[in-house]
Order: structure tokens, then C-alpha cells, then sequence
């Protein structure tokens, strides 16, 4: 039982930090209906900036830096490449971030190396014990910091005019542009945000108990698309559930993979990609996602 509490608290709190990951994705569909395959690639940049900088300046003014450089790319992203694509389909855009991610990945995983990178938190290997329970101090500081950003993003999502912008584009985009919202503001304040938001997350994946910042983190991040696939792509609340889910499962299959060896080894990577094939099966527009109708 103590095994199981240990795995499930962790769970919760990777999945928490999945779910900052997966807001990301969301948050870039609904201003654009776009399906942003360049997000790990923010991830490894901000958490690059980061692992680069905490050494020279300290770890609170790197992780600033850090969400500032990956804010900034994501917003020459949208610029430079998706808001001067000369096309209407939101497929080819979807493709183009495809490349964007390929390009990006390569130049920084050329300048990681095989080097694995700390970034200097300042929480190391501490172990918070609740009972017979032992849980890393950095899950713990994930789970709060990721509760307040999706709580903070949530209500600024409701209550802010950006937010009601973003909801205004993603319900009805031409209606919303006519009543003078302006959509090239909106898309790019999207794509700030989840790079923001990624660099968040790739500090809490890179923390102890990982070694640190190296050349897989990007499929470490991937992980988190079937989160916001499961939730739906088009709602905040299903990146929240889909990322718990993704990361309890994820955590309870690796934890248990000796009693599951049946299965095969490394059953925790490929869980998170079943459990989304099996929902599409049910549910192809995710737990929360808005089911597109048709009129015959």
C-alpha cells in the first residue's frame, strides 16, 4: 500500500506538470485552430536557457529568462512562419510545425550533446516524508506551482479580455474579427503563453528524481500530447483531467512493470499512447472536447 500511495502521489504531480504541457497545446488550438507540434521544442528551449544560465546569473533570474526566450520564440513562431504561411488549410500549418519542431530540436540537441544539464533548483534531492509516504520535494513544488498557473490561467481565461478574446476566436473566428478582435494578437499571445507555460514544465521534468536537461526530454514532453488529445483539444478542463491521467498511468505501469513483464518491458512509455487510442476509440473528440456536428 505504501508503494502504491508513493506512485500515485507522484503520479498526480507528473501529471500536473503534463497537464501544464498539454494547456499549451490547447491553449495554441483554440486561438488557431492549429496543432502545434513544435511544443516540445519550446519546452527544450526554455529549460536550454535555463540549464545555460543558472550558474552565471542564479536559478530565479535564469527560470525568468528562461520563460521570456521560449515565450519570445513562440511569438517569432507565430509570427515569422504562421501568420505569413500562405495557406488556409489548419493540416498543412499542423505540418509546417512539424518542421519547425524538427529544426529547432536538432540545433539544441547539437548544442546539448550528450551532455545531461542541471538546472540549478534550489530544491536538489530533498524528500518530504508524510507518514511511511516519501515524495521528492520538486513533485511536491510541481503540483502546487502547477495548480496556481492553471488556476491563474483559468480565471484570467474567464475574467480578462485576452480570455474573452480567445474564447471569441475559438467559438466563431470571422464573427469575432468583425466585432473587432484582433485575431493576429490573440494567436500570438497564444503562443507566448504556452512557451511560458513550457518552460515551467520542463523545469519540473528535468528536476530531481530525472538527472536532468539532455537529449530526450523532447519524448519525455510528447508525452503530454496524448494528455491534451484525451482531454479534447479544444478544452482547458480536459488538459487538466487528460494530464492526470496520462501521468497516473504512466507512473502506476513503470512502477509495477515487474508484475506487468508480460507485457513487455518499458510498458510506463507506450501506456500514455494506449490509453489515448482506447479513448479515441470511444470518444474521438476526447473526454471534453466539443463534437463537431453535421447537418445532412
Amino acid at each position: 500500500m505504501t508503494t502504491f500511495l508513493e506512485l500515485l502521489a507522484n503520479g498526480i504531480s507528473v501529471g500536473a506538470v503534463y497537464a501544464l504541457i498539454a494547456l499549451g497545446f490547447v491553449i495554441i488550438f483554440k486561438a488557431t485552430e492549429v496543432v502545434n507540434f513544435a511544443h516540445a521544442s519550446l519546452l527544450l528551449a526554455g529549460g536550454f536557457v535555463v540549464a545555460r544560465l543558472h550558474s552565471s546569473i542564479g536559478f530565479w533570474a535564469a527560470l525568468l529568462l528562461g520563460v521570456a526566450g521560449a515565450a519570445a520564440v513562440g511569438v517569432l513562431i507565430e509570427f515569422l512562419i504562421i501568420r505569413r504561411a500562405n495557406v488556409s488549410s489548419h493540416s498543412v500549418l499542423a505540418i509546417v510545425t512539424i518542421g519547425v519542431d524538427i529544426v529547432l530540436t536538432t540545433e539544441l540537441t547539437r548544442r546539448i550533446g550528450t551532455e545531461v544539464l542541471a538546472l540549478g533548483d534550489p530544491w536538489r534531492d530533498q524528500v518530504v516524508h508524510l507518514g511511511a509516504v516519501g515524495i521528492a520535494q520538486t513533485r511536491v513544488v510541481a503540483l502546487a506551482v502547477a495548480a496556481v498557473l492553471i488556476t491563474a490561467f483559468l480565471l484570467a481565461f474567464k475574467h480578462t479580455g485576452w480570455g474573452v478574446a480567445m474564447r471569441a476566436t475559438a467559438e466563431d473566428p470571422e464573427t469575432a474579427a468583425l466585432m473587432g478582435v484582433r485575431r493576429g494578437r490573440v494567436s500570438m499571445g497564444a503562443w507566448a503563453v504556452a512557451g511560458a507555460l513550457a518552460t515551467v514544465a520542463a523545469l519540473f521534468l528535468c528536476v530531481f528524481p530525472t538527472p536532468g536537461l539532455d537529449r530526450s526530454t523532447t519524448f519525455a514532453a510528447m508525452k503530454a500530447f496524448p494528455a491534451a488529445i484525451l482531454g479534447g483539444l479544444d478544452s482547458t478542463t480536459g488538459a487538466l483531467v487528460g494530464g492526470l491521467i496520462i501521468g497516473v498511468t504512466e507512473t502506476l505501469m513503470s512502477g509495477y512493470q515487474n508484475d506487468l513483464a508480460f507485457l513487455g518491458r518499458g510498458i510506463g512509455d507506450v501506456a500514455p499512447f494506449l490509453v489515448m487510442i482506447v479513448v479515441l476509440l470511444i470518444r474521438p473528440a476526447g473526454l471534453f472536447g466539443t463534437r463537431e456536428l453535421a447537418r445532412v
